[in-house]
């Protein structure tokens, strides 16, 4: 397993720090960043003033729709900057084996990890 060490960068940046940075190096607006992530051009601006877009800060899809949209930056100094814990890979595989454990569970069982797993979303995006 690669583990990522941050640096004193990604320590210390924020969102609006994060949108500066991609800004200069992509050379893009705040409009260009709006339009790569589906976003409107208010809400990167909101972002750049600190405005973390509602009590519980950016979609983490958006998050995701950054990196991949600018990927000089990584998925973990992206959700550092938002304040957000990055949710971990998931590939085919995992989630295979995820589906066959859930089908597995009773009916009751299901319905108890489907609050648990909605209750760790939320907290999540808090």
């Amino acid at each position: 397993m690669v583990t990522h060490v941050e640096t004193p960068a990604e320590r210390t940046e924020n969102l609006a720090q994060l949108i500066e940075a991609i800004e200069s190096t992509y050379k893009v607006s705040q409009s260009a960043i709006a339009r790569a992530i589906e976003v409107a051009p208010a809400t990167v601006n909101a972002w750049k003033l600190g405005k973390r877009g509602g009590s519980r800060g950016p979609n983490p899809e958006k998050l995701r729709a950054l990196h991949a949209a600018f990927p000089k930056f990584t998925e973990e100094r992206i959700f550092a900057a938002a304040r957000r814990a990055a949710p971990g890979p998931l590939d085919e595989e995992a989630e295979q084996r995820l589906l066959d454990l859930f089908r597995g569970l009773t009916e009751e069982q299901q319905r108890a990890k489907l609050i648990e797993m909605r209750a760790l979303g939320e907290a999540n995006k808090q």
